[in-house]
């Protein structure tokens, strides 16, 4: 008699959809919080990176936010229309462009990361503070390189 089947997964289930998701919900979340701002997730992801450090290039904010050139340049070049970053020849590099935060830029990054936070705060609301705490240690365990592996993903 042949073994039966195992039963398959939903996929509502299914890790990747869950995550797939979430993630969606949190982009809606943080999007909606940022739109009275003029900006939205991707742009704040740009001011997050460049608040507080010296000036980077281009292609360094690119690569810590994982999206390609073109759109990197788009969005520096609309963010240096409205006056929110300077990009200046990077004096170790002058093929390079250095970009960093204006005080009107500083502003909307304060305006912007307290809007992110109740966006957060509202996408881990059904959990309590506890089990969101538990939840971001839990992600942090997932993405951690792990030893004996070369750190790409697979």
């Amino acid at each position: 008699m042949p073994t039966p089947a195992p039963h398959p997964m939903e996929p509502h289930d299914a890790l990747g959809y869950l995550v797939k998701h979430a993630h969606l919900r949190l982009t809606t979340l943080a999007d909606a919080a940022l739109a009275p701002l003029g900006i939205d997730s991707k742009d704040f992801g740009v001011l997050r990176v460049l608040v507080g450090r010296e000036p980077m290039s281009q292609q360094a904010v690119a690569a810590r936010l994982g999206v390609d050139r073109t759109t990197m340049v788009a969005l520096i070049d609309a963010f240096e229309a409205k006056g929110i970053v300077t990009r200046k020849p990077d004096p170790n590099d002058r093929r390079r462009n250095a970009v960093e935060l204006t005080e009107p830029g500083l502003a909307l990054y304060r305006e912007a990361d307290a809007a992110y936070v109740a966006a957060e705060d509202e996408f881990l609301a059904p959990l309590g503070a506890t089990e969101a705490a538990r939840f971001r240690q839990a992600l942090r365990a997932v993405l951690a390189p792990r030893e004996g592996r070369d750190g790409r993903d697979r």
